[in-house]
């Protein structure tokens, strides 16, 4: 395969084997993470269980120097699918502990988040939203409700509810947490223009768009230990003409300042599927770490450590990613497919990857089997399986009839 990454010797170790030390005192082994995809293994009650413990646990001997796991909601009432895991003051810790404890070796944080209108219909979820934009998902357009634009006490509640939720992962033994902020969830939508209409003081300029992320920190700041991490996954760029961009993204890594420990870049939502690669904005994506060249042009002036996120299948795009100047690779579906796979770049062994790949021609089924074969091969490692080799339609099929399992569960315990 042609490929633009250099090639780099391997007479020394590779710099993604060095380690790190992030502005809160933590110390990560190396410099690769392990980024959060979407499990869909909440066990009752949104509580993790034995599933979500030996399939992290699988991924902390495979070499990585952190874990993110995948988004776990702040808010009950509002759940991006039926079978996420949600962590609040009505949770019981005691599996959140069991969870924490899988992590032996490398630094295990919990990313955080609240979906926002990014809700389904048949979840019963509250769609909220800065305004009443619904979401644009062309012929799914239809399985997200019309959002309800948050009032003062909405937004109040939302910062409180990420502050609960960082507070109990540290009591729980999470290393830290990752805000999420990017994928068109909750406060990547306050910080696009294209949904943000407020004319209030969370909305208009910038600086007033960023206003609940950045008093979303503040509060998880102001309720944890000074040694607890704290993260932002932020988009690069929306990849939607008149969005959420680079310029921007630029700004809010400045604001966030010594706020954090590191900022994840990025890219895309359900509107415009940038990390399946079909950007709704017809920019040309790289067929390897999609976000490298566009993130790239932030790392220069960035004071905060930034980690790149998207596409990174081997270790010599690892390594590129290193020499532009970013601080950590994430990496996904790599790690879904070879969960071990980082023990072998650490060795100086490229070991690349191989995505799932799928023929439909629809772009968005197309993504929606890719990410179902994903999700398959998650719940097959859960329970110390190997993996099932299935077509990306048809593990489409068994991770609707999942899904709809999911939903009747989800639907009774609402109502219970």
């Amino acid at each position: 395969m042609t490929s633009e990454f250099h090639t780099h010797e391997r007479d020394t170790a590779p710099a993604v084997a060095s380690p790190l030390r992030l502005p809160s005192g933590i110390t990560l082994p190396n410099r690769l993470v392990k980024a959060a995809m979407e499990e869909q293994l909440a066990g009752r009650g949104g509580h993790p269980d034995d599933r979500l413990v030996t399939l992290y646990r699988t991924w902390d001997r495979g070499g990585v120097g952190m874990m993110l796991t995948g988004h776990v909601m702040v808010d009950r009432s509002a759940v991006a699918q039926p079978a996420n895991i949600i962590l609040d003051a009505t949770s019981d810790l005691a599996p959140f502990r069991e969870w924490a404890a899988a992590a032996e070796t490398s630094s295990f944080w919990m990313q955080i988040n609240h979906p926002g209108r990014v809700v389904r219909r048949d979840t019963g979820s509250r769609a909220l939203a800065p305004s009443t934009v619904p979401v644009d998902a062309g012929r799914f357009s239809t399985l997200f409700p019309t959002p309800v634009p948050m009032t003062a006490s909405d937004i109040e509640d939302t910062v409180e509810r990420f502050a609960v939720t960082a507070e109990l992962a540290e009591q729980a033994g999470f290393a830290g947490v990752e805000i999420h902020a990017a994928h068109g969830y909750l406060l990547a939508q306050f910080l696009s223009p294209l949904v943000n209409k407020r004319t209030d003081q969370w909305g208009g300029g910038l600086r007033n768009r960023a206003r609940l992320l950045l008093d979303v920190v503040a509060a998880v700041r102001g309720r944890v230990r000074p040694g607890f991490g704290i993260a932002v996954k932020l988009n690069s760029a929306d990849f939607q003409r008149g969005g959420f961009d680079l310029d921007d993204a630029h700004h809010v890594i400045e604001w966030l300042g010594d706020s954090v420990d590191f900022v994840e870049l990025s890219g895309g939502s359900v509107e415009s599927l940038a990390t399946a690669g079909h950007p709704a904005d017809g920019r040309t994506l790289e067929r390897e770490a999609y976000f490298l060249k566009l993130a790239g042009q932030l790392v220069a002036d960035s004071s905060v450590p930034l980690m790149l996120t998207g596409g990174i299948r081997r270790a010599q795009v690892a390594e590129e990613v290193i020499a532009r100047g970013f601080s950590l690779v994430g990496v996904a579906t790599a790690l879904a497919q070879q969960p071990d796979g980082p023990l072998g770049w650490l060795a100086g062994e490229d070991g690349e990857v191989t995505a799932p790949c799928s023929a439909l021609r629809t772009k968005s089924l197309r993504a929606a089997a890719i990410q179902a074969s994903i999700t398959l091969r998650l719940h097959d490692l859960s329970r110390g399986r190997s993996g099932r080799t299935l077509a990306p339609v048809a593990a489409l099929v068994v991770d609707q009839y999942r899904r709809s399992r999911a939903i009747r569960r989800h639907r009774q315990e609402r109502s219970a």
